[in-house]
């Protein structure tokens, strides 16, 4: 039994990024409970969230729940997902160089503003710097934030009953003084600064905390509608003309809010498929002629007949891509014996992963204390790879030899 009433404060007179129906879930369920009483938690706990590995190489990364800032003890009992796990869990498949690629399997009403646009922001950062496409599919939803999550892959798929959409925001308000005045309670709030009490339940709502409330909710909304936009190639007016409303399977498509109907299995042979066949992203020099396969099914345009030069150009597009990952691996590890390297620096230098190791045992062998290392190419003929010397096997090596 946990006495919970600060779940109120996460639900009432503050903006929401949650569908309507999931809302109207969430208070009925919560909204006796709230003014100090106790809600257990009795059965099962909820279905296990953790990242897994395709044998392809294609990390599936669940966002599954209610989402929210923070879950902490409450997440495994009620199904709540924290943004941080998600973002955890987006980077550790972006760094591992056996992750060729990333699934967001999202099955979600949404949940709280609070840190969503920072994951948004994070989850576009990770891609560009390592340069792994990021799919997408709702199964069975994605609506209002996790629709937003879920915008952001180069992909969106749908099952054919899922749902997608809820492009909105919401805030509620309960008052509660004429329930107050029923049961003999009367409050009185001594404070100062005149919004300090604004959007309390033991008053009507005022007209200014009604506006200032309005004027939060519009403002994020207009955030939310950019991003859509951007993320989906529509207008913000194409958005908002939705009014929030939710789409399920083709109607999705048909909208341009996602790309194929498709399950889970489709999502992933499709995504397969585009990691088996060149992308070709650089100007060629004769324009080959383009397949209408992608009209068909639902897949990434390819060239029919790709010239030889463009064959070199993906050649070197990919070999880039599993470079950075290798450094990116070797970075995480240095950072965790209290060594920074910038990774998109060293790549940018033309660094081989193998210079980089190299450079790095170097280091901890000279100098036991080593804080901070600037990416810098090794003088000389390029050392061999270091095939039986991982770095934290290295670096206890050269402490034993220093304190020896």
């Amino acid at each position: 039994m946990h006495d919970l009433p600060h779940i109120a404060a996460r639900l009432y007179g503050t903006p929401l990024l949650v569908a309507r129906a999931k809302l109207d879930v969430i208070l009925g369920a919560l909204a006796p409970r709230l003014a100090g009483q106790a809600i257990s938690f009795d059965g099962d706990a909820a279905p296990s969230a953790e990242m897994a590995v395709t044998p392809d190489g294609i990390a599936i990364v669940p966002v599954i729940g209610t989402l929210v800032a923070r879950s902490g003890y409450l997440g495994a009992a009620s199904g709540l997902t924290a943004y941080s796990d998600i973002a955890d869990a987006i980077e550790a498949a972006a760094t591992d160089p056996g992750v060729r690629a990333i699934l967001l399997d999202v099955d979600s009403s949404g949940g709280e503003v609070g840190g969503l646009f920072d994951l948004v922001d994070h989850i576009q950062a990770i891609r560009a710097q390592c340069g792994k496409p990021i799919w997408a599919i709702a199964d069975e939803a994605a609506l209002s934030a996790a629709y937003a999550i879920a915008c952001t892959a180069d992909r969106l798929y749908l099952t054919q009953t899922g749902e997608i959409g809820s492009i909105g925001v919401v805030a509620i308000h309960v008052d509660e003084s004429a329930a107050d005045a029923q049961a003999g309670r009367a409050w009185s709030f001594i404070h100062a600064g005149a919004s300090k009490v604004d959007g309390n339940p033991h008053q009507p709502l005022s007209d200014s905390a009604r506006a200032t409330l309005q004027a939060d909710v519009d403002a994020l909304y207009g955030k939310f509608t950019a991003l859509v936009a951007e993320r989906r190639r529509l207008s913000p007016d194409a958005i908002r003309a939705t009014e929030a409303a939710v789409y399920r399977g083709d109607q999705a498509v048909a909208a341009g809010l996602a790309d194929k109907v498709g399950t889970l299995r489709v999502a992933l042979a499709d995504l397969g498929t585009s990691l088996a066949r060149p992308s070709v992203r650089s100007p060629v020099l004769s324009k080959p002629k383009e397949t209408t396969m992608s009209e068909q099914t639902g897949d990434i345009p390819v060239l029919a007949a790709v010239p030889s030069a463009v064959e070199a150009t993906a050649e070197i597009e990919q070999r880039l891509r599993t470079e950075y990952s290798e450094i990116s691996a070797i970075s995480a590890q240095a950072a965790r014996l209290g060594i920074t390297i910038d990774a998109a620096d060293a790549l940018a230098k033309g660094i081989r992963p193998e210079a980089l190791r190299r450079t790095v045992l170097d280091q901890l062998a000279s100098r036991s204390d080593a804080a901070d290392l600037v990416a810098a190419a090794p003088t000389g003929a390029t050392p061999k790879a270091e095939t039986e010397s991982p770095i934290v096997r290295r670096a206890r090596d050269a402490a034993a030899r220093h304190g020896g």
